[in-house]
């Protein structure tokens, strides 16, 4: 039995993330894999050996053949694998899918992996996700976007976390605060340089590194830069082994305006590090975290709210430390094999395979 990931292109992102710890749980099952990148070439993770990763096509810019090519090569590969299961980590990896294998049967599953009102294009991702089996959303705020005959084919599967991440730090921590992920408008990081602006003036020797590459890293620099604080800001680009790098950090921050669920978050909560994050659609950060008890939430674009937190934290060690004992239970409840197989649940798959 095969399962087919569709994905844009294996960039270091979250969903990509994701995507590399299943491929390898399904392939430790006994499952073949097979993960189709549809606009890139990219490998930014370590993927199992017996993984077949491969791209039908690079990005196509709106260029009519290069997304005619794509289709093409889709619709042969799902031709020449006619039983497999077809699981798209994306709305354009379902929508593509739906037209390469017209006139064929397939079973399609599609994992929405982000905020379903910051998407523009509702007609074409309804049009797709009709022609679905079964939809799957992070949180159950997110089906609550949908009409009715898509929110009754919805599944709600959390992300997993890599029991291989390091354990809890139990040293004194490191006077850092660490945000990880792509440098993107909807990261909101621009609130985060204001609100450690802000926070730097009562704790100046703290030091704030991103981990995470993007568009708007010149932009966001020149921000630090008219707040001069740019000598206290680190700017790492994208790192493979990053919770290695960020385990005793002081504290971890997640400042998006929108957001699934943020793998980086849900890492740093079972390192048990202080996390603070925006409470923004759809609900995935309250999903985890109490408030007060194993993190803060804070409202989204709340910069002055954003300082207090992170304030609370710095002054107050045993607070810290009861947040971070309380931060690591995370690791029990969302493990990779139970991930793995809620995923195999929603799309009928009966495991152990016989």
């Amino acid at each position: 039995m095969k399962i087919i990931f569709v994905i844009p292109n294996m960039t270091g992102g979250g969903t990509e993330r994701v995507i590399s710890l299943l491929s390898d749980a399904y392939v430790k099952m006994g499952f073949e894999v097979a993960i189709m990148q549809f606009a890139g070439y990219e490998h930014a993770y370590q993927l199992n050996d017996k993984v077949e990763d491969f791209s039908v096509a690079g990005q196509s810019n709106g260029n009519p053949f290069v997304m005619l090519k794509r289709l093409i090569r889709m619709r042969r590969y799902y031709k020449k694998n006619p039983d497999a299961y077809i699981f798209s980590f994306c709305i354009m990896g379902a929508f593509f899918s739906v037209i390469a294998t017209f006139g064929m049967k397939r079973y399609m599953l599609v994992a929405e992996r982000s905020s379903p009102e910051n998407w523009d294009r509702v007609r074409l991702r309804n049009w797709a996700y009709r022609r679905l089996n079964t939809v799957t959303f992070q949180t159950a705020d997110g089906i609550s976007y949908f009409p009715e005959d898509i929110a009754k084919k919805a599944v709600v599967i959390p992300n997993p976390i890599d029991a291989a991440i390091p354990a809890r730090y139990e040293g004194r921590r490191s006077h850092r605060v660490v945000s990880v992920g792509r440098l993107h408008k909807v990261k909101n990081h621009a609130m985060l340089i204001d609100s450690f602006a802000a926070f730097s003036g009562q704790y100046p020797d703290y030091e704030l590194h991103f981990y995470g590459q993007g568009d708007l890293e010149g932009e966001l620099k020149q921000r630090a830069e008219n707040l001069k604080i740019s000598d206290k800001v680190v700017w790492h680009g994208f790192c493979g082994n990053v919770t290695k790098e960020v385990q005793d950090a002081g504290m971890f921050v997640l400042s998006s305006n929108y957001e699934g669920i943020s793998n980086s978050m849900l890492e740093a909560l079972a390192m048990g590090i202080p996390t603070i994050c925006t409470d923004c659609p759809i609900g995935g950060a309250r999903m985890y975290i109490e408030n007060g008890v194993n993190g803060f939430l804070v409202p989204v674009d709340d910069r002055e709210a954003l300082t207090e937190a992170m304030c609370r934290i710095a002054s107050d060690e045993a607070l810290a430390d009861r947040m971070s004992r309380n931060a690591v239970k995370v690791r029990e409840h969302y493990s990779v094999e139970s991930i793995a197989g809620q995923f195999l649940e929603a799309a009928g798959i009966a495991y152990p395979l016989k």
